[in-house]
Formats: C-alpha cells, sequence, structure tokens
C-alpha cells in the first residue's frame, strides 16, 4: 500500500518526488557490470534537500512510531535523522559480527547466497511502534528480512519507508501485509 497523501512541496516549489529524482545520480556499471547503481549522495550532500526529505518523511509518521530502524548502511543515515526529527529513538540494523554484545538475528536468501542481520538483543521492549527506514527498495529480501528480526524481538511494524523504489525489481511483492511507503519510484 503506498502513501495516498498529496506530494509535499520544498522551499524551491518542487514536490519530494522531483526533488530526490533531481538529486540522484546514475552510476552504470556498479557494484557490477550492467548494473545502474542509483547514489542518493548527491541528495545527502544538499543540506536543504535532506532537510526537506527529512522533514517530509517525519510528517508521515509523527506520532505513529516509538523507534525508527534503519538498515545499513544508508539506511543508517536517513534514519537517524528522521528518529531525531521525530524525537524518537534509533535501532540500527547490521550486518552480522558488527554490533558488540548479545544480539538477535536473522538469515535470509540473497539472488546468490545468503545474508544474515543482527540487533542488540535489548534493542526492544516489547510492543514499540517501529518505522523501517532504507534508502532503497530493490529485491525486498533485506526488508522482509528485517521486519521478521524486529516482530521477532516483540516490535510492530508501522511502516516501511524508502527514498527509492526500484520496481522492476519487484521487492514490494515480498513485503505483503506491510505499508511500505517510498518517495520515488524507479
Amino acid at each position: 500500500m503506498s502513501n495516498e497523501s498529496a506530494p509535499r512541496a520544498d522551499a524551491q516549489g518542487q514536490d519530494i518526488e522531483q526533488l530526490v529524482a533531481s538529486r540522484l545520480r546514475d552510476v552504470p556499471d556498479f557494484p557490477e557490470p550492467g548494473v545502474v547503481f542509483k547514489d542518493v549522495t548527491p541528495l545527502l550532500a544538499d543540506g536543504a534537500a535532506f532537510a526537506a526529505v527529512n522533514r517530509h518523511l517525519a510528517d508521515r509518521h509523527r506520532g505513529k512510531v516509538d523507534l525508527v530502524a534503519g538498515i545499513e548502511a544508508r539506511g543508517f543515515i536517513f534514519g537517524a535523522a528522521l528518529a531525531h526529527e521525530l524525537g524518537v529513538g534509533f535501532v540500527p540494523v547490521r550486518k552480522a559480527g558488527k554490533l558488540p554484545g548479545a544480539t538477535r538475528g536473522v538469515s535470509y536468501d540473497l539472488e546468490y547466497g545468503s545474508a544474515r542481520i543482527e540487533i542488540h538483543e535489548d534493542a526492544f521492549v516489547g510492543g514499540e511502534r517501529v518505522l523501517v527506514m532504507d534508502d532503497v527498495l530493490a529485491t525486498g529480501g533485506t526488508a522482509r528480512a528485517t521486519c521478521q528480526l524486529l516482530e521477532e524481538a516483540g516490535a510492530e511494524i508501522v511502516a516501511i519507508e524508502t527514498v527509492i523504489e526500484l520496481s522492476f525489481l519487484g521487492g514490494r511483492s515480498k513485503l505483503g501485509g506491510y505499508q511500505v511507503d517510498t518517495l520515488y519510484t524507479v
């Protein structure tokens, strides 16, 4: 399900989708030949644009979440900024072996191989309303595994939010039952 609210304009009058699109850079053949990587670093480098995106995301979720969970690595950037704007806590969802102390994790399949993500064992006490944040929704595997992990820890997933969705990869189809919002769809 997508957010049906009207696009919010930034200070220059662009709607948020146009703003995001105008601040992306295509990097051909990265990380491998034939792939066109959607680079968000120009958006992050533009303070006014990054602030407009953050305000837009916060307006969509204000008063509805207790925590923001950001998926490594760029989900940390967007998620931490959003948590700050909302006045709520932030939970990093990391690749296996990157968090100190006791963790809980989940393994999941990738196109070629598998991966594992983890959170701190004490990240949730149970019942927290959580927004899952990442920069890109591609195949949906990492977002799906993140939701599974957080729910096993006792969290309630309010929504999954991404800056970009690569719709041709069909990731949204793996996230049935969750509200999925994105700012810009390719």
